[in-house]
């Protein structure tokens, strides 16, 4: 039997500006894209490892509140990959480690190319556009 590889990405959104940080990704299958923060998980729940992710990648920030998105499930289902929107405050400067070179806040539909194929069927989808529109309507009651 295939061990199934759990993955989950945070994709933070900021209530002052209304941005988005993705992050440009050194070390990776695919690399020199840009994505989420995370990565995959083996002992833990993928709550428990994206907030690991987070430490590792970007350092400790406050999250104001944490919306599941989407879970991806490849066609064997040996993949899940969990994607969670974490709302925060404002804007901050990520303390990146070497897994990434960069980092960019943009606003909805202006992501930096080229994406991560999977980030880009994400946002692509439509159910999680209209999930996404709803917390734009939303964050005034969230602040």
């Amino acid at each position: 039997m295939t061990q199934r590889i759990i993955g989950c990405g945070a994709l933070f959104y900021t209530l002052n500006t209304q941005r988005f940080l993705l992050l440009h990704r050194t070390q990776s299958k695919q690399s020199h894209v840009w994505g989420l923060v995370g990565g995959t998980t083996t002992s833990e729940n993928p709550w428990e490892g994206l907030k690991r992710e987070i430490k590792e990648e970007i350092g400790n920030q406050q999250i104001v509140k944490t919306i599941p998105m989407e879970t991806f499930i490849s066609n064997d289902e040996n993949f899940l990959y969990h994607t969670y929107l974490c709302l925060v405050k404002d804007e901050f400067i990520p303390k990146l480690n070497k897994e990434h070179d960069g980092y960019s806040w943009v606003a909805f539909g202006r992501w930096p190319k080229p994406l991560h194929q999977g980030l880009r069927k994400t946002l692509q989808n439509k159910t999680n556009q209209t999930k996404l529109e709803t917390v734009f309507k939303m964050v005034k009651f969230i602040v």
